[in-house]
Formats: C-alpha cells, sequence, structure tokens
C-alpha cells in the first residue's frame, strides 16, 4: 500500500494527485472511504452533476458554511473552491479539509489582494467592512463581518443609516445591494468572470425564441442583465423561485451547474442557460475553476488525504470572526 510520503512526490503541478486509477468504480470507491474515514462530502451547486450526486451535502456558499460548522465528520471533503474549502478549515481548525483540486480558486477571489485592500481600507477608517464570502481569509481577517448572496441584505440593514461602509470585493452586488438599500456603500472593483460573461445580444435572440421565457439572474451579474431580470436572487433564491413558480419555463443567468439541481427538481420546466459572450461547447458561462473537481481528484484525495488545506493559526483567528458574526445572523 502506497504510504502517504509516497504519495505526496505523485502531487502534480496543479495540487492533485494523478496517479493511474484503471478500472475503478468512483462512486463505490469514494462511497466506502468516506464510510471508512467518517468523512462528509460538501458540494456546491456549480460542481459536475456526478459529484452532486454523490454528495452528502449540496449547496450555495452560506449553507455550505453553516453545514462545515455543525459537521460532526471528522474529515471534510469541501468539493467546490479555495475559499470555501478555507472557511471550512477555519470553522473547523481541529478537522482534516481536504479540496481535490488546489488549483479550483476563485476569480472574484483573486480580484481583490489583501496588500491593495489593506491600503483601500487605511484610506476609510470610518467605514465598516462588510465582505462577500467570496473573498481570501485574508479579506476576511480585514472585515468586520462577512456576508453571503443569500444574506447580503440581511447583513447590512444590521448596520446603522448612517453607518458608512465598504462592501468588496464584488462591484456588481455591491451596486445591486446600493440600489436595494438606498446605501451608498464604497465598492471594491472586483467581478466575477462566471457573471460578467452573459451575451445581452445573445440573450435577446434567444428570447426571441423563447418569449414566454423568465429571465431570472444572479445579483452578480452586471446591471443591464439585471434591469431586465424578473427575479434577482442567489444560487439558492433561484432554486426556490423556480421550484415555487407557476412559470413552466426560465432563462437561468448564473454558473450553469445550478441547472443540474434545478432540472431533478423540476422534470416538467424548461431550463435554459443563459449565453455567453464566448463562444463554447455549451453556450453557457461555466466557472473552469469548480470544473477543474472530477470524481477520480474526489477519489484520489479522499484515498491519500491530499491535498489538505491548511490556514495559519493567528490568520484563521481574525478570520472567524467576521465568519461567527454573519452565521449568528443567519
Amino acid at each position: 500500500m502506497e504510504t502517504l510520503v509516497a504519495a505526496k512526490k505523485n502531487l502534480d503541478k496543479r495540487g492533485f494527485l494523478d496517479i493511474d486509477t484503471p478500472n475503478i468504480n468512483y462512486v463505490e470507491e469514494i462511497l466506502k472511504l468516506k464510510k471508512e474515514k467518517n468523512a462528509v462530502i460538501l458540494a456546491h451547486y456549480y460542481q459536475i452533476d456526478e459529484i452532486q450526486e454523490i454528495a452528502d451535502f449540496v449547496g450555495d456558499s452560506l449553507a455550505l458554511a453553516q453545514k462545515a460548522a455543525e459537521t460532526k465528520a471528522d474529515m471534510i471533503v469541501f468539493a467546490g473552491v479555495h475559499f470555501m474549502a478555507e472557511t471550512a478549515k477555519i470553522l473547523n481548525p481541529n478537522k482534516k479539509v481536504l479540496l481535490p483540486d488546489l488549483l479550483a480558486g476563485c476569480s472574484l477571489a483573486d480580484s481583490c489582494p489583501p496588500e491593495k485592500f489593506a491600503d483601500f481600507k487605511k484610506k476609510h477608517p470610518n467605514h465598516k467592512v462588510v465582505t462577500y464570502i467570496n473573498c481570501s481569509a485574508d479579506i476576511k481577517a480585514l472585515s468586520d463581518i462577512v456576508c453571503t448572496s443569500s444574506n447580503a441584505r440581511k447583513i447590512i440593514d444590521s448596520f446603522p443609516e448612517d453607518q458608512p461602509l465598504i462592501f468588496a470585493p464584488d462591484r456588481n452586488l455591491g451596486d445591486y445591494l446600493n440600489k436595494e438599500t438606498g446605501r451608498d456603500m464604497l465598492l471594491w472593483d472586483g467581478a466575477c468572470m462566471v457573471h460578467e460573461a452573459f451575451s445581452m445580444e445573445k440573450l435577446i435572440d434567444l428570447y426571441k425564441d423563447h418569449p414566454d421565457a423568465e429571465l431570472i439572474a444572479h445579483p452578480e451579474s452586471e446591471a443591464h442583465m439585471l434591469k431586465v431580470a424578473k427575479y434577482i436572487g442567489s444560487t439558492s433564491g433561484l432554486l426556490n423561485h423556480v421550484r415555487n413558480s407557476k412559470k413552466e419555463k426560465f432563462i437561468v443567468a448564473t454558473e450553469a451547474g445550478i441547472l443540474f439541481q434545478m432540472m431533478q427538481e423540476n422534470p416538467d420546466k424548461i431550463i435554459i442557460p443563459a449565453p455567453a459572450k464566448d463562444d463554447n461547447t455549451c453556450a453557457c458561462s461555466e466557472c473552469a475553476y469548480m470544473k477543474l473537481n472530477t470524481m477520480k481528484k474526489l477519489y484520489l484525495c479522499l484515498k491519500h488525504e491530499l491535498p489538505n488545506i491548511e490556514v495559519d493559526k493567528e490568520l484563521a483567528k481574525k478570520a472567524i470572526l467576521p465568519i461567527e458574526r454573519m452565521l449568528a445572523l443567519s
């Protein structure tokens, strides 16, 4: 049996174990390993279908953070992106947290470098800092409170109206929240490449073919997309809207991974992904980072308990405070 030391030698440049796995039934092996190691698999809605099917829990950022905070498992396998696994580790410093592919990052998190944001914060000492959970532990440590798209309005409304606020890192979500709350929050100029990839021109053409469809959008989308959307909501909000709506056809402007769960819950409804600007195989907007995780990588990371997510203890102590404040309000 390969030792942990030998397994580490097989970590490739992408940060995951690159080992041949011939004739392996990944579903059977993952379920067996999960039971042996008392592990829980948490997956985001943007993961590939096979991972969503085998996960113990599938959710949006808020629900996943809540599950990570309350789990009794000894090991957390986070099928998502790095900031999500990092948050799980901050909430569970004594548990092993694994991420199938270390390169599963986030364009939005990358758009907010800690050093630059720290300088930005210093220029506005009277402002409280609200950060979207899609950011690094370093940014969370610089924050007063964290939010998700599900609870952002509630978090912002928890501050007195005369309290100046900084919102980071998503300018589109921040702009939407300013309009919704009547605030004038200072916005960090960051964005998610997935939610800025939708084509209005292609959307118009698509709508001509489906005039009876309702456009629904995630608030990370650009303002012109939100302006024409009939419903704007978080990932879980979009799922709930489709589930409860009497409409039968929807055009969905968010990462295409959500369509799997939507179609599972609504087999009699027509779900169409909003078109992306660039031509690609699915004509939709997909997060390349989310799709780095595969069944093979999920199996290998469970088997060898690598890649293992670690967070500096002092950084974790600072970063957990705004996360706990969010969870208390949620």
